[in-house]
């Protein structure tokens, strides 16, 4: 029986989450790039240990790691308020990754850090959570739909010479309170 376990990352996971960055992020959009050194040069940038030693250091961001019988398989980032051209209000905040190594999807565990990260948003008092997905990437669009995500506006990325075309989408997030009123 395998051992899942999430929890709050903190500084010294950042080589973990660098590597599993690097490696998820290459397993789903690499065959999109023309020209691999685009692709090299992102993940230099992106995924290397200092930025993201910096980047779970910031107050305004929590980040989740998830292990399976100790190895580590996956993450995911929350932006606190974070807003969005797309929302008006001022309670919002990004789901910014969730990415979990190919190999380990079938364990459901991108829905178990999806949950870790809304619950918190919700005890944070935040209202919506928006996130970007690539308009290519079917999976995930029916994993944030099924999560009551929906459209709410679409925006380009360039990475190197590659434009990405996203959509944008939302979720209302309500505390048990407020769905029994």
């Amino acid at each position: 029986m395998n051992k899942i376990e999430i929890r709050l990352a903190n500084k010294k996971d950042a080589k973990f989450i660098a590597l599993l960055g690097r490696i998820t992020f290459s397993e789903t959009f690499a065959h999109y790039f023309n020209y691999e050194q685009d692709l090299l040069d992102y993940l230099d940038a992106t995924f290397s240990v200092k930025k993201i030693e910096k980047s779970i250091e910031k107050s305004n961001n929590k980040y989740w790691i998830a292990t399976v019988n100790n190895l580590p398989v996956g993450y995911a980032k929350l932006k606190l308020n974070s807003k969005s051209e797309f929302i008006l209000s001022e309670q919002v905040c990004q789901l910014q990754k969730i990415y979990v190594l190919k190999d380990f999807l079938s364990m459901k565990i991108g829905g178990e850090l999806q949950h870790y990260l809304l619950e918190e948003a919700k005890q944070l008092g935040f209202k919506e959570i928006w996130l970007s997905v690539l308009q290519e990437n079917t999976r995930a669009i029916n994993f944030y739909n099924k999560s009551g995500f929906e459209k709410i506006g679409e925006h380009n990325f360039q990475i190197g010479r590659k434009i990405f075309h996203f959509l944008v989408m939302k979720k209302v997030l309500q505390t048990t309170e407020e769905k029994h009123k």
